[in-house]
């Protein structure tokens, strides 16, 4: 029944030009998770050196990102397969991050910021953030791992701040005659239960933990962005900022797109000339273009032989919103 339920929502999606995608996709298995580089710039007289493009767009979390009918790798595992595929191959230079994303939790946005910064130490090559559309929050704080960040000036970036949501819903409740009661072993181990009043000393133990996570949050700023004009109080209060804006303040280093950051990760490695490439899952098509998000669409590989391919009838992407629970998130919320 859950299956003809979801065979139902499918039918019902294409029926809407509105709402339906306008090609339904495929996916019969997948490769054997290794990942190959294809050439999307090519230039003269480049002699085998390569710059990578490794896109990270959507929500990060360190969880799969799922969609209506299957379940994603996470963009964690996402960048560190890709950095580490970079730092061994000696053709590719320098990485260029191409960012594209609101943010995401408090933790996944510092694993992969760590990761980055690993990256850059071990493999002595250097690495460009590329701000897309949004790279805002936990975006941001993954830039910042970057030698020389790069902004479009039409870019949605800043939003350098912690957000904790809470919801209560024990005023309504009690209105419906329902009462909630926990059986627990101490004063704040019901913390956050929406279902019961929270007292203001259990939303000051929340407070204190989002103000640690703040001050690691501007202090990553401060150290890594030493030549910001202006006032950091101001450009760290939560706003979202244009990338002609963090251009202007210091944020970023300048204004440009994707082949504005292959132009200074040459730079930055010596290079007068190289090719830029993007990551793949073998067997999979190679990406068309620069803008081209074939490196991540893939569907994990299977992890034993017997597992039978997964079918996507539909190709939806929730953005990692899916994969979001309770927590701490460095995050733009429009």
């Amino acid at each position: 029944m859950k299956c003809l339920g979801l065979m139902l929502v499918a039918c019902l999606l294409l029926s809407i030009p509105s709402c339906a995608p306008t090609s339904v996709t495929f996916h019969f298995g997948a490769g054997d998770g290794r990942l190959d580089a294809a050439p999307v710039i090519s230039e003269p007289g480049a002699s085998g050196a390569n710059v990578a493009v490794i896109d990270v767009r959507g929500v990060i979390v360190d969880a799969p990102q799922r969609g209506l009918f299957a379940s994603y790798s996470s963009p964690v595992d996402d960048l560190v397969a890709r950095l580490s595929r970079a730092e061994t191959d000696p053709s590719i230079k320098a990485i260029i991050l191409r960012i594209n994303s609101p943010g995401g939790t408090v933790s996944a946005s510092d694993t992969m910021y760590r990761e980055v910064r690993r990256f850059s130490v071990q493999s002595k090559k250097p690495v460009v953030a590329s701000l897309g559309e949004v790279a805002a929050s936990g975006g941001y704080y993954l830039a910042l791992g970057a030698d020389t960040i790069i902004a479009q000036p039409t870019s949605i970036t800043g939003s350098i701040g912690v957000i904790m949501p809470s919801m209560n819903f024990s005023e309504g409740m009690n209105r419906l005659g329902i009462t909630s009661r926990s059986i627990k072993s101490g004063a704040n181990k019901d913390l956050a239960n929406p279902f019961e009043p929270m007292r203001e000393s259990q939303y000051a133990v929340l407070q204190g933990m989002v103000d640690e996570f703040y001050a690691a949050f501007r202090g990553l700023v401060a150290a890594r962005r030493p030549e910001i004009r202006g006032n950091l109080d101001e450009l760290a209060d939560g706003r979202i900022v244009t990338g002609a804006y963090a251009v202007q303040s210091g944020l970023a280093d300048a204004e440009g797109g994707l082949r504005d950051a292959f132009e200074a990760a040459k730079r930055l490695a010596g290079l007068k000339s190289a090719n830029l490439v993007k990551f793949h899952p073998r067997g999979t098509a190679a990406p068309r273009s620069v803008y081209s998000f074939a490196d991540v669409d893939a569907p994990p590989a299977s992890t034993s032989g017997n597992e039978s391919a997964a079918i996507n009838l539909l190709d939806i992407d929730l953005g990692g919103l899916s994969a979001l629970q309770g927590g701490a998130y460095y995050i733009w919320m429009p």
